[in-house]
C-alpha cells in the first residue's frame, strides 16, 4: 500500500472518530424526533444489504402493530429538491426514479403501509412522517454515520470482510473498526450462529443476530412483475450495477443456474438504450435463455425500452435469526430506552415551517 494512501486512510479514520466523539460528548447536539428511531447502517461503503434489512424490519414492525416510516437520503437521485420528497405515502408510489432514487423506489414498491420519505434532513422527514402519516417509529436507512439525528436503536450490519478492511481511501470503510462499539447490536451475515458470535466479539458488539440470505423466484421487471419459471441448469446471463456483484453471482450460481456470461456496471448505474443493446447482444452470443438481474438494478432497467429482451429480477430474501428473539429484543429496546421522550402519545412535535417541507404530490396543510 502506498505510504501517501495509508496516511490519508489514517487521517480519514481519525477525523471520523473525532466527529463521532464530538456528538457523543454532548447529546444535545443531536436533534430528536418525538417517536423512536431505529438506525440501520454499516461501516463499509455499499454492498452490505441494508435495503433488504430495512424491508425486513419494516414488515416486522407492521406485524407488531407499529406504523413505521422509512427516512432515507435517496443517494443517486437525478433531481434533488429542497425539503422532503414523499416517495410513498404507504398506499401509493408518488415519485419516479429521478426524484426518488433506486433504493427508495424499490422499498416503496415492496412495502405496503409504510411511508418512504427522501431528504438530506432526516429530522425534517421524520417530523413530516409523524405529523402527516402518524408514524410511531422511524427506520433511518443507512444511518450509522448520520449522527445529527438521535436514535434509540443503532443496528450495524457487518461481515468478516470488514475486519480486513481499512478506512477510505485505502479501503472501503467509512470509519475505523473501533466505531462498531457504538452499535446496540450487530447484524452479521454468517453461515451459523457460532461464527456470528465470534465476529461479534471481534467487533466488540453485543448482542449479535445472524442475517440469513436466500433468493426468491425471478420476476419480470415491467408490467405486473409476475414470476418467471427458470428451470435448474438453464443458461442465464447476469447483469449487475451494484457495489458487490460477487454476492449476487454466487446466489445465482447456488440456485443451480448455468451462468453463461456476466456484465457488470458501477453501483447505481443509470441504464440507457445503448446498455440494453449491449446486454441483449451479449446474452444472445452467450446462448442464454434469460437475463437475470437484481431488484435494485431492475428499478433502473425498467425505465428503458427493453423490447423483446427476456429479463427478470431475482429478489434477495433476508432474515434475522432467531426471529422471535430479535423482534422481542427490538421492541423491548424501544420501550425501555431512557433517552426517548415518547412516554405520551400526545408529545408535541418540534416543527419546522410547513413551507420548508416540499412535496409536489402532497404538500402539508
Amino acid at each position: 500500500m502506498p505510504v501517501v494512501e495509508a496516511g490519508l486512510s489514517s487521517a480519514y479514520g481519525a477525523a471520523a472518530a473525532w466527529r463521532r466523539a464530538w456528538y457523543a460528548r454532548d447529546p444535545s447536539r443531536r436533534r430528536r424526533l418525538t417517536r423512536p428511531v431505529i438506525s440501520i447502517g454499516n461501516l463499509r461503503i455499499g454492498g452490505t444489504g441494508k435495503t433488504p434489512i430495512v424491508d425486513y424490519i419494516a414488515r416486522l414492525l407492521l406485524k407488531r402493530g407499529e406504523r413505521p416510516a422509512v427516512l432515507t437520503r435517496g443517494y443517486g437521485r437525478r433531481v434533488v429538491r429542497d425539503g422532503v420528497m414523499v416517495v410513498s405515502d404507504g398506499t401509493a408510489v408518488l415519485a419516479d426514479l429521478d426524484l426518488a432514487g433506486d433504493e427508495p423506489l424499490m422499498l416503496a414498491r415492496a412495502l405496503s403501509g409504510v411511508p418512504i420519505l427522501v431528504g438530506a434532513d432526516r429530522y425534517l422527514s421524520g417530523c413530516l412522517a409523524e405529523r402527516r402519516f402518524g408514524a410511531t417509529v422511524h427506520l433511518l436507512d443507512d444511518g450509522f454515520q448520520h449522527l445529527e439525528l438521535a436514535r434509540d436503536v443503532d443496528l450495524l450490519l457487518v461481515s468478516e470482510d470488514d475486519l480486513q478492511d481499512r478506512p477510505l481511501p485505502a479501503g472501503r470503510l467509512r470509519e475505523g473498526l473501533a466505531a462498531a462499539a457504538a452499535a446496540d447490536a450487530a447484524l452479521i451475515t454468517a453461515g451459523y450462529d457460532t461464527a456470528a458470535e465470534r465476529l461479534g466479539r471481534a467487533f466488540g458488539v453485543a448482542p449479535v443476530f445472524r442475517v440469513t440470505r436466500s433468493i426468491g423466484a425471478p420476476r419480470r421487471i415491467v408490467g405486473a412483475r409476475d414470476t418467471v419459471v427458470v428451470p435448474t441448469a438453464s443458461r442465464v446471463f447476469v447483469v449487475t450495477g451494484i457495489a458487490r456483484p460477487d454476492r449476487f453471482v454466487a446466489d445465482v450460481s447456488s440456485a443451480g443456474w448455468d451462468i453463461s456470461g456476466i456484465m457488470e456496471f458501477r453501483d447505481h448505474h443509470r441504464f440507457g438504450a445503448r446498455d440494453v443493446k449491449r446486454i441483449a447482444a451479449a446474452s444472445r452470443a452467450a446462448g442464454s435463455a434469460i437475463v437475470l438481474t437484481t431488484e435494485k438494478d431492475a428499478v433502473r432497467l425498467a425505465v428503458c425500452e427493453l423490447g423483446d429482451l427476456p429479463i427478470a429480477a431475482v429478489p434477495l430474501v433476508v432474515g434475522v435469526e432467531p426471529p422471535d428473539v430479535f423482534g422481542d429484543w427490538l421492541l423491548e429496546r424501544l420501550r425501555t430506552n431512557p433517552q426517548s421522550p415518547r412516554s405520551s402519545a400526545e408529545a408535541p412535535l418540534k416543527r419546522r415551517p410547513a413551507e420548508a417541507i416540499r412535496n409536489p404530490q402532497s404538500a402539508i396543510r
